[in-house]
């Protein structure tokens, strides 16, 4: 927003910040437990950003729905009303992750069973500074809007006369806008107002959910028509632990030979006297004949 009160910088940074917590606190508790640490864990953060981001923006906007509904209820109140529209459904995203994550801790790779375990425990954690740390920085920064006060410095914004002799960069920096007016509370979101009026008529109309209709159906069939062309395979180094044995070997083999094709294996099942020269040239002899 241009209105330097109701500018919320502070409030996105700061729900980027309760999905950075998430990610220390799950780490830390990992490796307090002494679950191995593994590459594909470097990941993890990422996940854990867009989701925790996710569930801010809703929290956001429930809690500005809340502010238009409720303009002179307390503090206390607006808040209840934002945790029953948002905390549903950031409760019903955040259950199926965690849900998603924690069965593939059955797999038979250590390094999946680690990256899962990180993961689904760093949601777990995201969920509760979601619903503890950003909600009192939702309520902080309403009382710093309540008080007039400019969002980088905290400083009251007065709005009186004088401030007509300022100059414009002055009142857009410090004021809000221009036109020298006050930085009340606005109402309805741009964005919302294009939704609600021109976005959402335009989808119900029955020509246009006809065409939406044909164009998943194409979308579904190029699906189908792309998974029967996938072609199965991973490089198993990334499946194993740092210091495994398999990731030194997987990289001699690749070097030394990777350019000649599969190796042939003879397997002896029976007990062999080897201290016999006859039992040992007949062995030698059959190993010959197979090269």
């Amino acid at each position: 927003r241009l209105s330097c009160i109701r500018n919320n910088v502070w409030l996105a940074c700061c729900g980027v910040v309760s999905a950075g917590l998430a990610v220390l606190s799950s780490f830390g508790l990992m490796l307090f437990c002494g679950v191995p640490f593994v590459v594909t864990v470097a990941n993890a953060p990422f996940l854990i950003l867009g989701v925790g981001v996710d569930d801010m923006f809703i929290m956001i906007a429930s809690w500005e729905q809340s502010s238009r509904k409720k303009e002179k209820s307390n503090i206390k109140s607006l808040l209840a009303e934002t945790y029953s529209e948002a905390a549903l459904s950031v409760t019903i995203t955040t259950l199926t992750d965690v849900l998603a994550f924690f069965i593939g801790t059955w797999t038979a790779f250590p390094s999946v069973r680690s990256f899962c375990l990180y993961t689904g425990t760093a949601f777990v954690f995201c969920y509760v500074y979601t619903m503890t740390f950003f909600g009192a920085v939702l309520v902080l920064n309403h009382k710093r809007e309540e008080g007039n006060r400019h969002w980088l410095t905290c400083m009251r914004v007065a709005v009186d006369k004088d401030q007509a002799e300022n100059s414009c960069l002055y009142n857009a920096c410090c004021i809000g806008s221009c036109s020298r007016q006050s930085s009340e509370p606005e109402g309805e979101h741009p964005m919302s107002i294009f939704f609600k009026k021109y976005y959402g008529p335009f989808v119900t109309n029955k020509w246009v959910k006809l065409l939406l209709v044909l164009l998943y159906g194409a979308y579904l069939g190029g699906s189908i028509y792309g998974c029967t062309q996938i072609r199965e395979g991973i490089d198993l180094r990334n499946l194993a632990n740092d210091d495994s044995y398999v990731i030194p070997y997987y990289d001699d083999d690749e070097k030394y030979f990777s350019t000649y094709g599969p190796r042939v294996m003879v397997v002896i099942t029976e007990r062999v006297d080897y201290w016999n020269e006859t039992v040992r040239h007949g062995i030698e002899s059959c190993a010959q004949n197979l090269e």
